[in-house]
């Protein structure tokens, strides 16, 4: 193993000036959705937002003085990019981060504000880390890799060691799985002081890259489709990290958009806690029926909490349709006066609440004669949402995606 417990609890003494030792938060109504006991590692409520600090502050604490004094560079999405730079920032090194050009922009800023400059570059994160190797090279700043680095890997470890000691029975441990710092790290730490403890990665289902290179043996950069969960889409693995997570990692398991974004939806409702789709797919693993717990206390790790909130109702709402609590549909109709009110009536009998109509004649698409009437509405359940489109089967319907789970028409 490159890196022990000792390395792991020096990481957590070098990061104590600005790592937060955030919650661990019993959870009552995931306890009572996914049959579990729950707890949740706060790492929203982190400083930057998300646990990359640790990692950070470990990594640069361990420079040499000349390296620090010739800067630092990275790639990242954003958590890692904001870690670098308050890591750097704190220690007074100059840094320089590039993101890929899709990178949010509150995580842009965000770094901006931390005190690094930042570039835009490529299409995805894979892309923006060649960007930075190539301005490492020519700059001669010593690059600090967001995953495949024993330093970072260790500083992630301290949230390992802080779960061992917020609860020592615990016997599951769910984690988010990107580039597989953050599960190599804690479950190095949280093995050492509960071995039988069952350790289960969570990655996107459009970028699976530990799963494809658990089946097949060997790492290999992958080709992974977009998905909301970008912050650990990371389609080129570490060998290091692919090591560790053979060793300690009991189960992989592979989380969609959908229930990404309704575990969002749920941790800001049940829990009041504003967690990223990246963050989260490990409360929606715990709902997803994927995972083999053993006896007693499960913690998932929260992540990161940086959430464009342009965004954010866009996934509030995709994940209320996940659970059947939002629909959206069009509904063709002769275009003749009183239609649109019979329309809303059979809704409302159904107990459908509207939340906006929109009429539209002439699109391309819209067959003469009728006219399309566009709904939002507001439902108490997915077997609600069927009992409406049931009560409107005489109509033409076209369910927009992802507005009603397990609905067709």
């Amino acid at each position: 193993m490159v890196i022990t417990i000792r390395d792991i609890e020096s990481a957590r003494e070098r990061g104590r000036s600005v790592v937060v030792e955030t919650p661990l938060l019993p959870s009552t109504s995931f306890s009572r959705l996914s049959g579990a006991d729950v707890y949740f590692k706060a790492e929203n409520l982190q400083r930057t937002g998300s646990f990359k600090i640790r990692g950070a502050m470990n990594a640069l604490s361990l420079l040499p003085d000349g390296a620090k004094a010739g800067g630092v560079v990275a790639a990242s999405a954003g958590n890692h990019a904001q870690g670098v730079a308050l890591a750097a920032r704190e220690l007074g090194i100059g840094a320089t981060v590039f993101m890929p050009e899709s990178a949010a922009i509150p995580k842009i800023a965000a770094t901006k504000a931390y005190g690094a400059n930042v570039h835009l570059a490529g299409a995805h994160l894979a892309e923006a880390v060649d960007h930075a190797h190539r301005f490492a090279d020519a700059e001669g700043a010593t690059f600090i890799h967001p995953y495949d680095d024993p330093g970072i890997v260790a500083g992630q470890g301290t949230i390992g060691l802080e779960i061992a000691a917020q609860l020592p029975s615990v016997a599951n441990l769910i984690v988010p799985v990107g580039g597989g710092g953050l599960i190599s790290g804690t479950a190095i730490a949280v093995r050492q002081a509960a071995p039988d403890v069952r350790i289960i990665g969570v990655q996107a289902e459009a970028v699976p890259t530990y799963v494809l290179a658990r089946d097949s043996g060997r790492p290999v950069e992958i080709e992974g489709r977009a998905t909301v969960s970008d912050g650990i889409a990371v389609s080129r693995p570490s060998e290091m990290c692919f090591d560790i997570i053979e060793e300690l990692v009991d189960d992989l398991v592979l989380i969609d958009d959908d229930r990404a974004t309704e575990a969002v939806a749920l941790l800001l409702e049940r829990e009041k806690l504003l967690v990223e789709p990246s963050g989260a797919v490990s409360a929606a693993a715990l709902m997803s029926g994927k995972l083999d717990l053993a006896d007693g206390p499960s913690v998932a790790v929260l992540s990161g909490g940086n959430i464009d909130l342009l965004l954010l109702d866009d996934l509030v709402r995709h994940g209320l349709a996940t659970r059947g609590r939002f629909a959206a549909m069009s509904v063709l109709v002769p275009d003749l006066p009183g239609n649109l009110a019979v329309l809303l009536t059979e809704i409302g009998r159904a107990g459908g609440n509207i939340l906006s109509v929109e009429h539209h004649r002439e699109e391309i698409g819209i067959p003469f004669g009728k006219v399309e009437i566009r709904l939002t509405m507001e439902t108490r359940s997915a077997e609600h949402s069927n009992a409406i489109v049931t009560a409107l089967s005489d109509y033409e319907l076209v369910i927009h995606p992802g507005s009603t789970k397990g609905v067709s028409g």
